[in-house]
């Protein structure tokens, strides 16, 4: 079985995130690391290889500093890797990075591809099945339990209520959630023998695609911090003094009532 998996290189989720003066997400000094969600997708991609035989491909797009997340994901077991790098980009939306993805994807043998249901930098839950779409395949989203068998894919994702099992045929598309499983390390011998890996970097170009065409239809202009959570305030008094009090401020200041 020839797998795919999707990779992005997003911040740290326990770095301090500070802005810079234009409202952008300064980057120095912040560790870069694999979205989170897309590791449950590589460790779901090993364990059916295990089980089935294959091969599984990384695929990411990113500038330099991604390879070290592709790395990350060939010491972890994946076989080979593509990095579309094009400095002729610039600024992609979720609608460019798809068309960019899929035209990266169609040069791969593909039975199935894999994804982690959103990015924790954005949130937007977009690109995979933004992807499926422009390969026409089926795609299923949110599953925390996948069994690939005879050609075809059936997982399990929760509904209000209980669980929703869905049966979909080869190839098709599949974005993961946490639970699915637990995410392995990379080994000692994962990490030497990732450097000995294929890893192709490529432009745009090369996948046929012309970079002034993929601007971004969409651009976040700036980004807010939440505002810092306060400290609370001690009410003295009795019981019934102090419940007084507490309405008194909940009406008033924090006008909640």
């Amino acid at each position: 079985m020839n797998i795919v998996v999707l990779v992005k290189q997003t911040f740290d989720t326990e770095a301090k995130i500070a802005l810079n003066a234009e409202g952008k997400i300064d980057p120095n000094g912040i560790n870069l690391v694999i979205n989170p969600l897309d590791e449950y997708a590589i460790e779901e991609a090993l364990r059916l290889k295990e089980k089935l035989g294959g091969d599984v491909t990384v695929v990411t797009l990113g500038g330099d500093r991604a390879q070290e997340a592709i790395r990350t994901a060939l010491a972890m077991g994946a076989d080979k890797a593509i990095l579309v790098n094009d400095p002729a980009l610039g600024e992609v939306d979720e609608g460019a990075a798809a068309e960019i993805l899929a035209a990266a994807v169609k040069t791969l043998p593909c039975d199935l591809l894999l994804a982690g249901v959103m990015d924790t930098d954005k949130g937007s839950a977009q690109v995979a099945v933004r992807l499926a779409e422009q390969l026409g395949l089926p795609s299923i989203s949110s599953i925390t339990k996948l069994d690939v068998a005879e050609g075809k894919a059936v997982g399990v994702r929760v509904i209000d209520g209980g669980n929703e099992t869905l049966e979909v045929s080869l190839p098709t598309v599949v974005t993961v959630v946490q639970g699915i499983n637990e995410p392995r390390y990379p080994s000692v011998a994962g990490i030497m023998k990732a450097k000995k890996k294929p890893l192709s970097t490529v432009k745009v170009a090369d996948l046929g695609l012309n970079a002034s065409d993929l601007a971004a239809q969409m651009k976040v202009m700036k980004f807010t911090l939440p505002v810092p959570r306060q400290g609370g305030k001690k009410l003295p008094g009795e019981a019934a003094e102090a419940a007084h009090e507490l309405a008194r401020l909940l009406r008033e200041e924090a006008k909640i009532l």
